[in-house]
């Protein structure tokens, strides 16, 4: 039954340091290699020690690695900003992580969309080559 109820806190405190981030983030970080982030996530141990905050960037992987660094460099300044904004005995550690998820589907669903028309364009081209043989003489 503990377990349960830490885990369930432990979401909690999740969902709240993600609002609060974003917040932050947004108004208080300066990096010029944090530009138009997306926290799409946090990840709290059960112990509230540590957090892992996933986010995603758009402009593609590189940028996605800049913003990771510029985020992680200021993750001491943000973690004692939390700590103004919650009320928690301790502030966990925070490391970001770029969520590559999106432009991963997208690479996936170009993929499956050109197999399809591809697929279709070979099918559409065994169906004209029947067509133009005429009526099947055997």
């Amino acid at each position: 039954m503990t377990a349960r109820r830490d885990y369930q806190r432990s979401d909690r405190v999740g969902d709240q340091m993600q609002r609060e981030l974003a917040d932050l983030i947004r108004l208080e970080v300066k990096d010029p290699r944090v530009g138009m982030v997306t926290l799409s996530g946090v990840e709290v141990s059960r112990d509230l020690a540590h957090a892992k905050v996933f986010f995603t960037q758009l402009g593609g992987e590189e940028k996605g690695r800049e913003a990771e660094q510029g985020l992680n460099n200021a993750a001491g300044y943000l973690r004692r900003e939390l700590g103004a904004r919650m009320r928690l005995r301790t502030v966990p550690q925070l490391r970001f992580v770029y969520d590559d998820t999106p432009e991963r589907g997208a690479r996936i669903s170009a993929l499956i969309d050109s197999a399809i028309a591809e697929d279709e364009a070979h099918h559409s081209g065994e169906s004209a080559a029947d067509d133009a043989d005429g009526p099947d003489q055997r």
